[in-house]
């Protein structure tokens, strides 16, 4: 080919460069989608890689073993632990003796008015304010998340918590019972007696239960989280209104706003022990938890999205 001939070519291909980078450019990007399960994946392995998270379900996995070997030694003492229920507390308490079973569901008991909402206090409250704090919320905003999506994938790896914290304490629970108690028959609370793979059964859906009704405080937690940029103060802010939320939920006086407060229903899940099923309160208490859900989390996305990131 001639020099001249390569000249020309080369003009050509020069002249049309522009026009295929516009027709590039002409063609219409697609959407991103609201959802993406690899963002999900990733922020779910980051925060439970954590240590904080770890040491979170180490504690929730000791309590049903302390409570246990506490049962254990008073018993070894001679008292008796199948009477009936008195004090405080869900009536299947007393029968841990007698089934080791009934030691997943005074675990969760004793776990859901503090240990397990204030755990997910601590995830929820740090899960924005601690990229802000970190420096990496405007990364995490840039490539490519958006804040709406964003705020969905970190709501649901909260969510995600409240089911593993949810089934840590109730096997940890249901190891120690095994370990130091008989497992059988259980009797239920209405007094039938069902087998043990029907009582595992129960003790699934009571866990499910008990998951579900922390989807209120998370909520909660994932608003105050997109008040501040600190989430040391994100998740006090979170611990301190639960402890307050409980201690009105205590007081007679307050009997008229107690069915509206996120904790007051949350020991409903022991109707799941009866034969046939009390829907009435458990039906209440997961309508209470979305109420809580969509108003905290439309919260959260209104002051989410209109917010200037500058860390």
């Amino acid at each position: 080919m001639s020099q001249a001939e390569t000249s020309q070519a080369e003009t050509s291909q020069a002249e049309s460069s522009p026009a295929k980078t516009a027709q590039v450019e002409a063609v219409p990007r697609r959407p991103r989608p609201l959802w993406s399960l690899g963002l999900l994946r990733s922020e779910i392995a980051t925060t439970f890689r954590r240590w904080r998270t770890l040491a979170l379900l180490a504690v929730l996995a000791g309590v049903p073993v302390l409570v246990g070997v506490a049962v254990r030694i008073e018993t070894g003492r001679g008292r008796s632990g199948g009477g009936g229920g008195g004090g405080g507390g869900p009536a299947f308490i007393s029968q841990v003796t007698n089934n080791g079973l009934f030691l997943v569901f005074t675990s969760l008991a004793v776990t859901l008015p503090f240990f397990l909402p204030m755990a997910i206090g601590v995830i929820a409250g740090d899960s924005i304010a601690g990229e802000a704090h970190g420096g990496t919320l405007r990364y995490l905003l840039v490539a490519p998340a958006g804040r709406t999506r964003l705020l969905l994938v970190k709501y649901a790896t909260t969510l995600t918590f409240c089911l593993v914290g949810t089934l840590t304490v109730a096997l940890s629970a249901l190891a120690t019972g095994a370990l130091l108690f008989p497992l059988g028959d259980v009797t239920l609370l209405s007094g039938t007696s069902i087998s043990l793979a029907e009582g595992l059964l129960r003790a699934l859906a009571i866990a499910g239960a008990v998951a579900l009704s922390l989807i209120g405080v998370a909520a909660i937690g994932l608003f105050l989280s997109t008040l501040t940029t600190s989430g040391i103060a994100a998740m006090a802010t979170t611990v301190g209104l639960l402890i307050t939320v409980q201690i009105l939920d205590t007081l007679p006086q307050l009997a008229a706003v107690q069915p509206y407060l996120f904790p007051h229903y949350w020991l409903s899940f022991a109707d799941l022990l009866r034969d046939p099923v009390y829907w009435d309160q458990l039906a209440k208490n997961f309508g209470l938890q979305a109420l809580y859900a969509a108003v905290f989390g439309t919260a959260a996305w209104a002051r989410f999205t209109t917010r200037d990131i500058t860390a």
